[in-house]
């Protein structure tokens, strides 16, 4: 196979996975990913930088079937689809030493059972001399997890960043060309995978932006060759930036619920609140957490079931709740028929976001007049406490 070449002595050797809808069990795919992998090949040494899902490996080692040498295999993550496949390339090439941070060595005898002796921990600003190209090695731990490192191709200015400023997006070409398709993509995969580090991620964007940087390559997704607005997406999601947005997840099984929710969205718009609504009967989780990024306000609503809350909405909070998105306020509404703990249930499942908790609405069987008024006021309550904190 012909590789892909992205600079002399530079090509992706990846695999775009088309088809792959699902991620980790709970990650939806509506447009598949790729896994990026690069060869570098200097005057004296080569080096590959990741390898792909093990389900695409095939598609790595037919691009490889060329190169006769690989000295060095650098590895970003140790997770599955960054490095999957480096024990089938050890295997190819003999000689091949792995690079990784020290926990990242760690993890890759865990995981994959490479050997101690294989492996060769590298450290921050550490740098490899290829012959002419010259990788520097940049700690960037916790994007997503704490063993990660990104790395700096000198003489070329590429930055290899793995999962920072990635989409699961599939695409037959190297670089972004729809700019807002890709950006979309990348705020998706940043709600779903990088929300939780926002103020890790944000130090290591200011340390990025100090490389000269022609090319951002990422391990999912397109190459950014337009740098400043990859980098200026990621610095308002990773800001404190809140937007005049509520966002309500809801279930209902009988209509009374989603009474209530669209009456509190005619009263919210009325005051000049946006609002986002997703019955979790038919929402995509990622389009949930791409609307908690940067909204101010989450309102939970649910009917009670049996005695708790409707399990969708226990399941879709609690992925909220782990992601720590930066809302500012939360409340609850909702149904129940004759008793239940289902306000209780809610609150605690929400008890890690840092919100300040306004005075939920809960009603016996169908919403009555009473029941309107205190949405109203709960509307009136959220309006006064966006205005207060200048969130416009």
């Amino acid at each position: 196979m012909e590789l892909k070449k992205i600079k002399d002595g530079v090509f992706w050797v990846g695999a775009v996975d088309w088809d792959r809808r699902l991620f980790d069990s709970l990650i939806p795919l509506p447009d598949g990913t790729s896994y990026n992998s690069f060869l570098i090949r200097g005057g004296e040494k080569t080096a590959l930088i990741d390898t792909v899902d093990p389900s695409k490996s095939a598609l790595l080692m037919a691009q490889l079937e060329g190169v006769d040498k690989i000295d060095y295999i650098i590895s970003h993550h140790a997770e599955q689809d960054h490095s999957g496949a480096i024990p089938l390339v050890l295997e190819k090439y003999k000689n091949a030493k792995v690079l990784a941070s020290a926990k990242g060595k760690e993890f890759l005898m865990d995981l994959l059972s490479i050997p101690a002796e294989r492996i060769t921990a590298v450290s921050d600003g550490e740098t490899l001399d290829l012959g002419g190209k010259t990788i520097e090695f940049i700690s960037t731990p916790w994007v997503h997890w704490p063993e990660t490192i990104s790395t700096y191709l000198r003489e070329d200015k590429i930055i290899f960043t793995c999962d920072m400023f990635g989409s699961h997006l599939a695409a037959s070409g190297l670089y972004v060309e729809d700019e807002a398709k890709v950006c979309d993509a990348a705020k998706r995969y940043y709600a779903e995978v990088m929300m939780p580090f926002r103020t890790t991620i944000r130090r290591h964007i200011e340390r990025v932006e100090k490389y000269d940087i022609e090319i951002i390559a990422p391990s999912h997704g397109p190459l950014h060759k337009n740098v400043k607005r990859i980098l200026s997406s990621h610095r308002e999601w990773v800001s404190d930036k809140l937007t005049n947005t509520v966002v309500i997840p809801y279930a209902t099984m009988h209509g009374s619920t989603e009474l209530m929710v669209d009456y509190l969205t005619e009263a919210l718009t009325r005051l000049g609140v946006n609002v986002e609504k997703f019955n979790l009967a038919v929402t995509d989780t990622g389009k949930l957490t791409m609307a908690v990024v940067d909204a101010a306000t989450l309102v939970v609503a649910s009917p009670t079931v049996l005695t708790g809350a409707h399990p969708s909405v226990i399941s879709a909070i609690f992925l909220i709740n782990a992601l720590r998105p930066k809302l500012k306020f939360a409340s609850v509404i909702g149904t129940y028929g004759w008793a239940g703990k289902m306000l209780e249930q809610v609150t605690s499942t929400i008890s890690g976001l840092k919100v300040e908790m306004i005075e939920p609405v809960i009603v016996k069987g169908r919403p009555k007049g009473d029941d309107l008024v205190k949405l109203d006021r709960l509307a009136s309550d959220i309006a006064k406490r966006h205005k207060e904190n200048n969130i416009v």
